[in-house]
């Protein structure tokens, strides 16, 4: 028997649950073992039961009168000397740890306590290239925090953290090293980035695409996601909202129908024909000729003694120049149309017959078409198409400047009205699992080059009160994507509002300190261990530490983040009310410390709350 590192014995085994009672003489309070101190019962500490030629390990989750098992709680001669462990795996003696368990231990086994030196052997080797050190053990700090990149990636994970645990800063760490180009040359990861974080971050590592993006910026472009890559579900609720009823929605269908139609025809594009062409096939169409022509029908009048087709003899009115009010499609300018009259001697004019009832949905996509925010997907520059379906850039250039160039693409979504964000997210998911799910055999496939999507704000957009495109497009993400290389990093503050399909499919959480027991039980039911007492220590964790669980990581470990250099972090830093820097006269204090500017620019307040843009014109009156 090792005397150093005893504990105790064995009493009690329910499944991977073990009750063991602390020897009298086993060390107690603060001990050394090869020069390194250690305290004895603490929660979360490491214990090892030698049973033949193989060392079973558990995770200490109770100590003390509370942890006797109920068959012996009233035997007092054990007293408070309790310990409860939960089993998570074995290994060979001096071999590889391995999770899971080929057998169990039983009553009387020797528990002894894991040294720094065993714990070394167990969580893996820093120089294998499939593992990437995110930082170190809270309790040992010569012991690195690997993650297996294999099974971060594919079987998906979640960083969860209360406002203020340092989640953007654990998202940025490991974004800075699986975008290393010297270790992962040809990795490929998607970040939606609601809050534009991350583009300071990243920098020459990744590509900013962002809605009035600055082309003097180091790697950023404008974002454009084109309306006609969308699926007919996702264009009706972008641009028409709820019909009325379901002809009126098969009106639309059969229209975008014979739109894409006849750009096929006259731009054939491989892969697709009319005789396999569906509304969902992302064909390049005129969405301005489409609402201009139903909003014709819906609205305009004709004369009616004059023959032909009523749509050429619509009766428009007139400016003050004598010039019809036709309005402008590539514009969004609706047609003005005389009203209808019955004046003796007048020429009569009457609505259209059989007019269409889609005149609440029409003023609604026409006012979207002329408001510029909205030009990333109506406008979107180089694919917006011509009236005829004509664009100068088809998808594959869209996808290599999301997935084909630099590492990491940052979607800054910021700017995207609040009344569309939820459904362009499950579009812009949506065209990248179907892109890689039909290219899984290509090289450009996720099967021979896996994709991370990493989602920030996840709880916005993937919450279980709605039923959201993103949602459902999450859900075959995580059930589906690891065996076409697709993988999900699901990023929030509230893991309680997620959809649980979502998080229960996260085979790995990075779990930072959560206040809320709502949120710390949605993750304690989520994780495939048994370790209420590991995740009640989340109300306490420090900023920057996690507690890392699940397939990325061999044993659950207690993590202090490596932080990125100060310049490279995340743009998510509380602002600074009072702020000064000891002994040093020539720096002032900052925040609510300044002495207000004597004639604070209010005007270029309101500049950037008309435009909807952080940035303020150069240009003055």
């Amino acid at each position: 028997m090792n005397k150093e590192t005893y504990l105790g014995e064995v009493q009690d085994v329910n499944g991977t649950t073990v009750s063991i009672s602390i020897s009298k003489k086993s060390l107690t309070g603060f001990i050394y073992i090869d020069g390194q101190g250690y305290r004895v019962g603490q929660i979360g500490s490491f214990v090892r039961i030698p049973i033949g030629f193989q060392d079973l390990f558990g995770i200490v989750s109770q100590v003390g009168a509370s942890a006797i098992p109920q068959a012996q709680a009233d035997i007092a001669d054990h007293g408070n000397r309790w310990m409860t462990i939960q089993l998570i795996g074995e290994a060979q003696r001096n071999g590889l740890f391995q999770r899971g368990l080929s057998q169990y231990p039983t009553i009387g086994d020797e528990v002894h306590l894991v040294s720094e030196k065993e714990l070394k052997n167990i969580y893996g080797q820093p120089n294998r290239p499939y593992f990437v050190k995110v930082g170190h053990i809270s309790n040992a700090d010569s012991i690195p925090a690997l993650i297996d990149v294999n099974k971060l990636v594919t079987r998906h994970s979640a960083i969860v953290g209360t406002t203020g645990s340092g989640k953007s800063t654990t998202v940025a760490s490991i974004m800075n090293a699986l975008s290393d180009e010297n270790r992962y040359p040809s990795a490929r990861i998607i970040m939606l980035d609601l809050h534009g974080e991350y583009g300071h971050a990243l920098r020459e590592r990744a590509s900013v695409f962002r809605i009035n993006s600055d082309p003097t910026a180091l790697g950023e472009k404008s974002l454009n996601i084109p309306f006609w890559a969308l699926n007919f579900d996702e264009l009706c609720e972008i641009c028409f909202g709820e019909f009325n009823n379901e002809k009126d929605r098969n009106i639309v269908l059969e229209r975008v129908q014979k739109y894409k139609t006849n750009s096929l025809l006259k731009y054939p594009r491989l892969g697709a024909s009319v005789d396999t062409l569906s509304v969902d096939s992302p064909i390049p169409f005129s969405l301005h000729d489409l609402w201009y022509e139903l909003y014709k029908e819906t609205f305009g009048t004709y004369y009616k003694d004059q023959g032909g087709n009523p749509l050429d003899n619509l009766a428009y009115e007139v400016d003050a120049e004598g010039n019809l009010l036709k309005g402008n499609a590539a514009n969004g300018i609706a047609p003005i149309f005389k009203n209808v009259v019955n004046v003796a001697n007048e020429v009569k004019i009457n609505y259209l017959p059989g007019a269409l009832n889609l005149g609440k949905q029409l003023q609604l996509l026409g006012t979207k078409l002329r408001i510029p925010r909205y030009n990333f997907i109506f406008k979107p520059e180089g694919w917006s198409p011509a009236s005829d379906g004509h664009v100068e850039r088809d998808l594959d250039v869209l996808l290599r400047e999301w997935i084909g160039e630099k590492a990491v693409a940052i979607l800054d979504l910021s700017g995207i009205p609040t009344d569309i964000l939820q459904t362009t997210i499950g579009a812009v998911l949506r065209i990248l699992y179907e892109a890689l799910f039909w290219a899984r055999n290509l090289s450009q496939g996720g099967k021979h080059r896996p994709l991370l999507i990493v989602m920030e704000e996840a709880h916005i957009y993937l919450n279980d009160s709605f039923k959201g495109m993103a949602s459902r497009t999450v859900q075959r993400i995580v059930k589906e994507g690891r065996k076409y290389g697709i993988g999900a990093m699901i990023v929030s503050q509230r893991p309680s509002e997620i959809n649980s399909t979502i998080l229960s499919q996260c085979g790995t959480f990075f779990a930072l300190r959560l206040a809320n027991a709502t949120d710390r039980g949605h993750i304690t039911s989520a994780i495939s261990d048994n370790l209420d007492g590991l995740t009640g220590m989340l109300p306490i964790l420090k900023t920057g530490e996690a507690i890392i669980l699940g397939e990325a990581v061999k044993l659950p470990m207690r993590t202090l983040i490596d932080p990125p250099p100060k310049n490279r972090r995340p743009d998510s830093q509380d602002p600074i009310v009072y702020d000064e820097v000891p002994g040093d006269e020539s720096q002032h204090p900052g925040g609510w410390g300044i002495s207000m500017e004597k004639s604070p620019k209010f005007d270029e307040v309101v500049e950037t709350w008309r435009s909807q843009s952080t940035k303020i014109s150069k240009l003055k009156n």
